[in-house]
């Protein structure tokens, strides 16, 4: 079949207009951003089957079926033109951050998550308006967290845990008055807690070298906080009573610290939300705190190797909702209370053992390890004189 040369012409010009407006389809700012952050990639570390290994740049990134090019790794808004979310696969991909990711002005999720990316953090990252989820989670960046960080007025959940970053926590923290979610864990991070967002409900700061003292000023504002994880560090002195009085409250991780003193008041009008603490390994000094007690919701509590004395509150072994209860390590006296033992209803979990006590039960798993040496536990209380002779 024989066409005229004026219809195959035609033809040609609309091939070509087409061709032409796919190849500028994604914003030029959008599509050079992401050539600068593959090129920043070693191209020895991108897998022929990644995300990565399909970004051909002789296709746009935003066009539509994708087969073979920008199979994964990117979304991009329903105009087709900017791109929103770069969500890489874990890959093993190693290289560095590229400070033109800032192009992408339209981004809402960056998540890196789970590969080998090194270098500093680029402050460029806060020129990005529009995110809400950073994730930069198990790679190994390094140097500290830029302080304009504070520019992503957006930002719903922040995740650098799990890399190499050093330095103080950043005084502005406060400023993302958005953001829900921190976790900071597994760095080499330290100085104190600064003052935390608004509308912060999780708080990980596990494993850093965070040090020196709870202040209060720095959870004034925190009255949505939900979980706090500040384990593996070395924060100091008393653990104040107003911290177990945050409004919202649920779960409490201090273990593995140097606390040495703990105030608890009573919970306020009997309504909390504290269901877990865990205080164990720290230096605390003292009676085993009965105010705990009145947290209507507590099922879980461990104290496990402190520096605690006396006796066992009565009222532990009278508290419904304990399951789980962890005091071992201690130096504490007397008998414990016979319904942990005899009580009926559902049994306490934990361990009563490596202490002082007298008749724990060796049959109940609730004793073990067995009780300290009697010289030791002698030597601890000044051979029996004083406060709570140990043993007869």
């Amino acid at each position: 079949m024989n066409f005229p040369s004026n219809f195959l012409s035609l033809l040609l010009f609309l091939l070509l207009s087409l061709s032409s407006s796919l190849q500028s389809l994604t914003s030029p700012s959008d599509l050079s951003a992401l050539k600068a952050f593959k090129s920043a990639i070693k191209p020895s570390s991108i897998p022929p089957w990644s995300c990565l290994a399909s970004w051909n740049f002789s296709t746009d990134p935003c066009a539509l079926p994708r087969r073979t090019s920008f199979s994964c790794g990117l979304l991009c808004n329903s105009a087709a033109t900017r791109v929103t979310q770069l969500t890489l696969d874990p890959a093993g991909y190693s290289g560095t951050l590229s400070p033109l990711i800032s192009r992408l002005t339209y981004l809402t999720v960056l998540d890196l998550s789970d590969n080998s990316f090194s270098g500093f953090i680029p402050s460029a990252i806060s020129s990005l308006p529009n995110l809400q989820i950073l994730t930069l989670r198990s790679n190994s960046f390094s140097g500290s967290i830029p302080p304009s960080i504070s520019n992503l007025k957006s930002l719903e959940s922040l995740d650098f845990s799990h890399n190499s970053l050093t330095g103080n926590l950043p005084k502005s923290l406060h400023f993302l008055s958005v953001l829900r979610r921190l976790d900071l864990s597994f760095n080499q991070l330290t100085g104190s807690i600064p003052k935390l967002p608004s509308n912060l409900l999780e708080l990980a700061l596990k494993r850093n070298s965070l040090s020196g003292f709870l202040d209060k000023s720095s959870f004034s504002d925190s009255n949505q906080l939900e979980v706090i994880e500040l384990s593996e560090n070395s924060l100091a002195g008393t653990l104040p009573a107003w911290f177990f009085l945050l409004p919202s409250l649920q779960q409490i991780n201090l273990a593995n610290n140097s606390l040495t003193r703990l105030e608890i008041s009573p919970a306020a009008g009997g309504g909390s939300d504290l269901v877990a603490v865990d205080l164990g390994f720290n230096r605390i000094e003292g009676n085993v705190p009965v105010n705990f007690v009145s947290y209507p919701a507590l099922s879980s509590l461990s104290l496990r190797y402190n520096r605690l004395r006396g006796a066992i509150p009565l009222e532990f072994s009278e508290k419904k909702t304990m399951k789980r209860l962890y005091l071992d390590g201690n130096f504490l006296t007397g008998k414990p209370p016979a319904a942990f033992f005899f009580g009926g209803g559902d049994p306490v979990s934990g361990s009563l053992g490596d202490n002082c006590l007298q008749g724990c039960p060796q049959s109940s798993q609730l004793c073990a390890p067995s009780q300290k040496p009697n010289a030791v536990c002698k030597e601890a209380y000044g051979n029996g004189r004083g406060r709570g002779k140990p043993m007869t």
